[in-house]
């Protein structure tokens, strides 16, 4: 039997993946379970996109692309920042990737080190971490809060930088607890960061999801930052694979070397058929589906609190509730697969993002339909009221 490289026994299990294929066992025995669990939109992608991928199909535009993307996505993303998100940018920082998984892989590969340091926020999204290990670099979790808005910060980064540090990954808004960090601490932030000679990548995947201010990217602060974002999301084109990095000037040649040999290119079709996601019809349907998003978590917000699950932080942006279930009695692990097994809801306990906080959070996704969340609840009401009874 081979040996497997040391790393692979600090890679971390994403355990809503386990939770998943339980659902779905459960499902295909005859339940029916609501799935608060998984961060996919019920979404899929609108006409006009699913119009193009046919043409581009017909037309046999198939075969490999330029490592960076087709000239004409790169130019179509940069304005799509420039004009959702204020960052003029030049489409030749833009690097077409196969997802944002691709994106942190390439970004990951070219920055850190066998042995660097990354700091990271606890909470954060488990699969991050698992990036940086496959760098050979080293993730390091920051408890973070409430109070925080459980992001990582300034200070944070000035009392755990050590001479084996060399960047931050952050997320804004955040997987799992849908906060941003205030604008004015992501300058500091960025400032300290750079002050150091180190690198931030910035997750920007939910950017487009926000819902109590107008978005504006980390790049209207600090034009050297490495962006990662995605059609997953915003644009609900999970299993279409496709995504981008931003990065600066100097970083081009590298990244574009890199991704000639990792992955050639990312997936021609779905290059072809996204360009479709910047017409007019279909930016009125993200944002029709934006409002919808929203709407679902302004209905969760007051019914958890009347349920007894206290939000500690309200979420302002990506489809995720970070929700503390101590009041219940059961630590998240034990909540979570009562609640899957009992009640029929799949939601995500919080070992999944660090140790911080893993035993009292829950992270409840509503990427699901309103009526549906409505059913939630209403399950839960039941359940508590008897388990409490």
């Amino acid at each position: 039997m081979p040996r497997l490289a040391t790393r692979t026994q600090d890679f971390l299990t994403f355990q809503v993946m386990n939770l998943f294929k339980q659902a779905q066992a459960l499902q295909a025995a005859g339940e029916d379970i609501i799935s608060m669990g998984i961060g996919e939109p019920d979404f899929t992608a609108p006409p006009p996109v699913v119009a193009a991928l046919d043409r581009a199909s017909r037309s046999g535009l198939s075969g490999y692309t330029a490592a960076a993307g087709i000239a004409p996505l790169r130019e179509a993303i940069a304005a799509f920042y420039g004009k959702q998100f204020g960052a003029a940018i030049d489409p030749s920082r833009v690097i077409v990737t196969a997802g944002a998984s691709g994106a942190l892989s390439l970004a990951c590969a070219a920055l850190v080190d066998p042995g660097a340091e990354v700091l990271m926020p606890d909470p954060s999204y488990p699969a991050n971490s698992n990036f940086i290990l496959g760098a050979g670099g080293q993730p390091r979790l920051v408890a973070s809060s409430a109070e925080k808005r459980f992001q990582l910060s300034a200070d944070d980064v000035r009392t755990h930088w050590n001479d084996a540090t060399r960047g931050v990954l952050i997320a804004s808004p955040s997987n799992p607890t849908g906060t941003s960090i205030a604008h004015d601490e992501l300058a500091e932030l960025l400032q300290v960061v750079r002050e150091r000679d180190g690198f931030t990548i910035m997750d920007e995947i939910y950017l487009g999801l926000s819902y109590d201010h107008a978005p504006k990217s980390a790049l209207t602060l600090d034009d050297d930052l490495i962006i990662i974002n995605s059609f997953s999301k915003y644009f609900h084109m999970t299993g279409w694979r496709l995504g981008w990095l931003i990065v600066p000037e100097s970083m081009v040649s590298t990244i574009d070397k890199i991704a000639g040999s990792l992955s050639i290119c990312a997936p021609t079709l779905a290059q072809h058929a996204a360009l479709a996601c910047f017409e007019p019809e279909s930016l009125a349907v993200f944002e029709e589906r934006r409002r919808a998003f929203q709407a679902r978590r302004d209905y969760l917000l007051p019914a958890f609190e009347k349920l007894g699950l206290t939000v500690p932080v309200k979420p302002d942006g990506a489809f995720y509730i970070y929700a503390d279930v101590s009041s219940t009695g059961m630590d998240s692990q034990t909540f979570s697969q009562r609640l899957l097994l009992e009640t029929g809801i799949a939601a995500v306990p919080g070992h999944d993002f660090g140790p911080a906080h893993a035993r009292k959070m829950m992270r409840f996704s509503y990427a699901t339909a309103l009526p549906r969340l409505e059913e939630a609840v209403d399950r839960m009401d039941r359940w508590l009221t008897r388990i409490k009874g």
